[in-house]
Order: structure tokens, then sequence, then C-alpha cells
């Protein structure tokens, strides 16, 4: 890189792209790196890149190659192209209008999308040339099709360890919500009680309000649920269900221990109680090192295994898979898929499948793992001790431990500056703790995304001293 300032409309000259080494054709590594620069903000909303035959003779490349990469970049919403004026990079919501678009979103919580949507966008120009594709136009079993769930296999044992996966056992469904509905409804009458953290999931909440299902909240601390907690609970409850998120908490972003979670299971042998492990961030809490064991691999006896891939690849392939302890349990949940939904949708799986069997998914993962370094190190260095330490270098989400009343009013200040975080009382199952959850992924752009934690900051100065509600 030349020159790594933002590069404004009449200093194009100067811009020449960092391209970085890889298996994908030259092309798309120009692509990438004009992305990476505009999200880095080394290239301004409306800067005009070099001409073709310029950018070519700089990088002693084919001036084909170029148009391809501007191409290919238009394609991605990065780029707009004028005859006889050149290309220039397109605004983004943000900065195209703050007002109308609204709040900057740190509410909800997925990776950012612009990392897979040209992955998406090609598998979907290929996946009719796929021999199983013509299966999409009918019924399919209840579990998916025998492709998706041998992808998901691989999938689950490269990315989240497990060892008890096998493609016979997975069931397919769409998305983790769906998931984590039909393990309730089998497990669970109206009236029953479900144990869980006494901060959760909102999904949970919004099912158990559906299904006449009360939730009890069980204290845990930076190693995960506290097993004397969950004890007591289980013996004033008679409660036969446990559902967790033991990797990157879902709000907290605690990583359970492995001690931990070998003392809840013995608890939950103990007491038989069957346990449902929401593994929705494991892929994006592993990176590079290894997991403590999975609950499913300690108890399969026990436990329903939920592996979404909406957090690690794409939230829009609504498309996660289930793995019960045995057979019996396996078909009460296909009866369940059967009377509610009959079969599974197949095309977006079928991309699922496509890109393990291609290795696509290894550099969707990469990046997204990437950027979500990039991001968690921001937040931290923005908000320091503010914010609990996560249990992994990356993560979605990060949480700031505050009392209720003080939790309340720094988002309303958060919002009324322009940025929405996760409401306080979304997770909030047992008022012992409270805080609030800040979602670091769902925003594109980075530098959209130093400016919202900054507004954040701000709303929290006058509640951070005097803080006791810690996660303990």
């Amino acid at each position: 890189m030349l020159d790594r300032a933002v590069i404004p409309g009449d200093a194009m000259e100067s811009w020449k792209p960092n391209i970085e080494e890889g298996p994908a054709p030259l092309y798309e590594r120009i692509a990438d790196a004009i992305e990476r620069d505009i999200h880095e903000s080394r290239l301004a909303p409306g800067a005009r890149l070099p001409a073709h035959r310029d950018l070519a003779h700089a990088l002693s490349i084919g001036t084909g190659t170029v148009t391809k990469a501007y191409g290919e970049a238009e394609r991605r919403g990065l780029l707009s192209s004028q005859v006889g004026r050149g290309s220039f990079v397109t605004a983004p919501i943000e900065a195209q209008d703050r007002a109308a678009a609204g709040p900057v979103d740190l509410a909800y919580n997925f990776p950012p999308v612009g990392l897979t949507s040209r992955y998406l966008a090609e598998a979907m120009g290929r996946l009719w040339r796929r021999q199983d594709f013509t299966a999409t136009s009918r019924y399919t079993a209840p579990e998916g099709l025998d492709s998706v769930r041998s992808a998901a296999s691989r999938w689950i044992r490269d990315r989240h360890e497990l060892e008890v996966a096998s493609a016979g056992n997975l069931i397919q469904t769409n998305g983790g919500q769906h998931g984590l509905s039909l393990l309730l409804q089998t497990l669970c009458r109206s009236g029953d009680t479900v144990l869980c953290e006494a901060v959760t999931f909102h999904g949970l909440k919004l099912i158990a309000r559906a299904a006449n299902l009360k939730l009890r909240g069980i204290a845990l601390d930076p190693q995960g649920l506290l097993p004397e907690a969950l004890e007591r609970a289980i013996a004033s409850t008679g409660s036969k269900v446990l559902y967790t998120v033991p990797t990157l908490q879902n709000p907290t972003a605690a990583t359970m221990s492995a001690a931990r979670r070998r003392e809840v299971v013995a608890i939950a042998r103990r007491y038989d109680v069957l346990i449902i492990e929401d593994d929705a961030y494991r892929a994006i809490a592993r990176g590079s090192s290894r997991m403590p064991p999975a609950l499913a691999d300690l108890a399969p006896e026990r436990t329903f295994y939920v592996a979404s891939v909406s957090k690690s690849i794409s939230p829009g392939l609504r498309l996660a898979f289930l793995l019960p302890p045995d057979t019996s349990w396996r078909e009460r949940i296909l009866d369940n898929i059967v009377a509610t939904g009959y079969a599974p949708p197949a095309q977006n799986a079928l991309i699922f499948a496509q890109w393990v069997e291609d290795g696509t998914v290894d550099a969707l993962v990469g990046n997204v793992l990437q950027e979500m370094q990039a991001r968690t190190a921001m937040a931290l260095r923005i908000l320091g001790d503010a914010v609990s330490k996560p249990g992994a270098d990356q993560t979605l989400h990060v949480w700031m431990p505050l009392e209720s009343l003080r939790a309340e009013r720094a988002y309303g200040r958060a919002l009324r500056a322009g940025v929405q975080i996760t409401p306080p009382d979304a997770p909030m199952v047992d008022h012992s703790i409270s805080g609030l959850r800040i979602c670091l992924g769902s925003v594109t752009d980075r530098s959209a995304l130093q400016r919202a934690l900054g507004i954040v900051l701000h709303a929290l100065k006058d509640e951070m001293s005097g803080s006791s509600a810690a996660v303990v």
C-alpha cells in the first residue's frame, strides 16, 4: 500500500491495493483489498479509483484482470461505475442517510453479512448443477438430505470438535431457534420448568412464553453455571431439563471451563436431568485453540446438541442441526418436524453442503474469525474495564455488567444518541444479574462500529462508578 491514509476523491492516484496471498483468483483478491480498505476507512465514500490501465500498470498485471476486479467490487455493492468518469466508492448506508437508516444496530447478534454475500451469489449460480438439486423440488425426508447431513457431520467434527457427531444421527432444522423450539416441544409439557442461566438467550424466553413453560435462572460466574446453584434449583423445582450456552454464553460471552462442565454433567446424571446444549458460538470461540469438551461428548446419553451456522457463517441460511442422545428421542423429534413443517427447506442447506465439500467454508469462517478478532480487540480497547473479559479472543458480543436501573438509563442514553443496543430486560431471567449486551457484528463498517462504541462509552460515563451487578 503506497498510502494508508483515507483517500478522498481528488487524490485517488496515490491508492494501490495491498493484495493478500491466497487460493482465490487474483481479481477476487483485488476486490477483497478494495473491500478491506473501504471497511477500514482507507478509501472514503466517493473516492475515484485509478483507471483500469493505470492500476494494471502499477500492479504489473493485465487490464482485463483489473476490469474483472472492479466488476466484482461493483457486484458486491462497493463501487459504482460512471461512463466517461470512472469507478467510485459507494457510501455505506450509515453515510448515505443516517437519519433514514435509524440507529446504528448493536442489538442483533450475527457476523458481518458482507463477508459472505459474494460467496452466496456464486454458490446460488452453481447450485443447479448438483446431482441432488432435483430433490429440492419435492418434499425431503424430515431429517434433511443425506448430502447435507454428511456435510454437517464433517463441519461439526472439524469446527466444533464434537466426537459423537455422525451424519446418521443428525437432524436438520430451520435455524437454531427452530431446533430449540422442537426440543422443548419434545421434552416438556405445558407448565414445566426449564432451568437456564440467570441471563439467557432471548429466543428461549419467547419459546417458553408461547409454550407456557416456566424458566428458572441459575447464577453463573466467568467459569459458567454455579454447581451449587444448579443443584438447589433442581431440588426446589423438580425440573428435568437444563438449557445452557456453555461457549461464549449469550449474553455474558463467558465460556464454561472444562472442570465446570464435568461438574454440571455429574449433577445432571445424579438427578437424571436432560441437557440442551446450544453451541451456536463454538466455531467462533474456537479460533486456533482447543476448546473445552462439549457437554455432548461428556454426557452423550442425556445431551441434545444444537449446532447453528447463523453465528459463524450466515444467518440468512436459516440452518442448524440437532444431535439427540438416541434413536428413540430422534424419532420423537422427527414426528414433531412432520407435524409442524413436514420437512426442512433444502436449497439453502445445499449451499452449505457445497461450501463444506469444496472448502469454501474454511475461507468463510476464516474471514469471520479475523474480522471478529479485530472488532473484539476494538471493543475491549474502547470500553476497557466496563465490559467483562470474553471467553475467547473473538466474540460476536460483549457484556457490560450494570445494575438494572443503571443499565436502563445507559440504554436510553445510547438510543437517543443514535445507537441501539440489546434492551437490558431482553436476556434477564433472574434479577440477581443485569447488564448490557453489545453486539459487534451487525454493523458492516468497522469505522462505524468504532463511532458507535464511543457513543456507548459516553452514555455509560455516569453509570459505571459504583456498579455491583457483575456476573457472580
